[in-house]
């Protein structure tokens, strides 16, 4: 499993006039194949009518699990291309529909490939990134006259503060990067000269904001 890749944020969605036939391109974050069929049935029926609605996607964030279809296009010129630009910008868990009305101008076999991932491109560089990476959360047990010097502490830090729980004593729940887990709780545990407990929970992954 990665520590950490790079996906889109929702959905977004562009288009283009190339020689009389508009491109509509619509890129969605998805989490497993089931999410990515659903998506581009979505997208497919919102353009029923469309001359064709061509797709490809990786939605794995490994990279190993991905599909593309050149909906009734000459073999190679729409699916294939499009499925390129996602794995050269380096991204995963990404669905993207290209749906093309035609305009009666015949682009040629190389026309289409520009065409297609040219749209592809131009979607993907207009979407919101994110970069997931796995974040390590954790309970953090300290004593009343320590809350203040711990929040400060999680604030400089960048903590994510999850719940926090005022009973004998106070228990931060707490996400931060697991990249920068050890060095945050050896800094935590010296700033509080060892007066914290620390619980590890669990570990996820969390969008980063780039």
């Amino acid at each position: 499993m990665p520590e950490k890749y790079l996906s889109v944020l929702g959905e977004c969605r562009t288009q283009k006039i190339i020689e009389k036939s508009r491109f509509i391109t619509t890129s969605r974050r998805v989490e497993s194949e089931e999410q990515a069929k659903r998506f581009i049935a979505e997208v497919s029926a919102e353009f029923a009518d469309a001359t064709h609605n061509c797709y490809a996607y990786i939605c794995d964030n490994l990279g190993n699990f991905l599909r593309f279809s050149d909906d009734n296009e000459p073999q190679g010129t729409a699916g294939m291309p499009m499925l390129e630009v996602i794995k050269n910008n380096s991204l995963f868990e990404v669905a993207v529909v290209v749906t093309r009305y035609f305009g009666g101008i015949k682009l040629g076999a190389g026309g289409l490939v520009r065409a297609y991932s040219g749209a592809v491109a131009e979607n993907l560089a207009a979407a919101q990134k994110v970069l997931y990476e796995t974040c390590a959360e954790s309970r953090y047990t300290v004593d009343y006259p320590f809350v203040d010097t711990a929040m400060r502490f999680f604030g400089e830090n960048s903590a994510d503060i999850i719940n926090t729980e005022y009973l004998n004593e106070v228990i931060f729940t707490v996400a931060v990067k697991k990249s920068a887990e050890q060095g945050f709780n050896s800094n935590l545990i010296n700033r509080l000269n060892g007066k914290i407990k620390i619980e590890k929970i669990r570990e996820y992954f969390f969008p980063f904001k780039l």
